[in-house]
């Protein structure tokens, strides 16, 4: 399982993508169903979150993973449902 930081922010998402992307990499093998990410700590962020977790979603599916969001905060997830990308999430 990845794990999203307390806080991600334009200011971390680079950082923040660069890890789980290298998380997802060390995932082994046979771990190839769903990656889930947890985002149960995240209590400070913007639209930025979103832009990291897409790509995060865009790497698994590339790696023929599936990809979900565990403890969404619900801002995010209104925030994910305003840009139209919810379902993805």
């Amino acid at each position: 399982m990845l794990v999203l930081p307390p806080e991600l922010t334009h200011a971390q998402a680079r950082a923040s993508l660069r890890l789980l992307l290298e998380g997802l990499k060390a995932l082994p093998p046979q771990a190839s169903g769903v990656v889930t990410v947890d985002a149960s700590a995240l209590r400070r962020f913007d639209s930025s979150a979103l832009a990291v977790l897409l790509e995060c979603r865009r790497a698994a599916l590339f790696e023929g993973r599936g990809f979900m969001v565990k403890a969404l905060p619900p801002a995010l997830a209104g925030l994910a449902g305003l840009y139209g990308v919810q379902e993805l999430l």
